[in-house]
């Protein structure tokens, strides 16, 4: 089983973990890469961090109790670390969290090419200048509904940085796809693709990262 945080280090990212249930941004600015938004998916098969079966550990971290998505926990690093804003992109209907019919539903999306409806939409996108983009790696691809995210957003004019976790293929072709929905983006290619094995233990990887980015 993934290891349980420490306190100490999940008091240090309370303040994050408030935006992850309204989506309230904290304000936000940097003076050379002006407005930060971290916007990401992330889907923990559970909300018990009791009695979790493989599948699960395997979604989602433990912090002080709470269960954490592998994706969202990175991304409340990057959030705690930088001062940005915090966007989670959901769709309209929730995926099920049962292991297998998640899998196969994923699976079945991206045969389809289906676009899943989100549940919202970033307000005031105009303000962002950086946008991290985070999300799992499913069937060696995005989820589809991150499609749904960038046909729906236009981030021209902004740097993206991508961010992902996954169970053993990286990036896989996904930095090349973001830069083609948004051709009008600057689209960082050193973006961080950690293992859901290793999400736990990552802080100091993801915060090295950040500094290599100037951050």
């Amino acid at each position: 089983m993934k290891n349980v945080l420490t306190v100490v280090f999940a008091l240090s990212l309370a303040f994050s973990f408030i935006a992850f249930g309204n989506n309230t941004p904290a304000t936000a600015a940097t003076k050379d890469i002006g407005k930060i938004l971290v916007a990401y998916f992330s889907l923990p098969e559970t909300n018990n961090p009791n009695g979790m079966t493989e599948e699960e550990e395997n979604s989602a971290v433990v912090i002080n109790g709470e269960v954490l998505g592998n994706t969202q926990y990175a991304a409340c690093v990057i959030r705690e670390k930088t001062g940005a804003d915090i966007f989670r992109i959901e769709p309209r209907t929730p995926y099920p969290l049962a292991h297998r019919t998640l899998v196969d539903q994923a699976k079945t999306e991206q045969n389809r090419r289906f676009r899943p409806t989100l549940k919202a939409k970033v307000k005031n996108l105009e303000q962002y200048d950086t946008i991290f983009l985070g999300y799992p790696n499913w069937w060696g691809d995005m989820p589809m509904l991150l499609y749904s995210f960038l046909e729906e957003h236009d981030l021209s004019g902004k740097t993206v940085i991508p961010f992902n976790t996954h169970g053993g293929s990286g990036f896989s072709g996904t930095i090349d796809t973001i830069a083609k929905l948004q051709p009008g983006a600057t689209v960082q290619r050193n973006g961080l693709s950690i293992s859901r094995g290793d999400v736990q233990d990552a802080a100091p990887e993801i915060v090295a990262w950040l500094k290599s980015l100037n951050f």
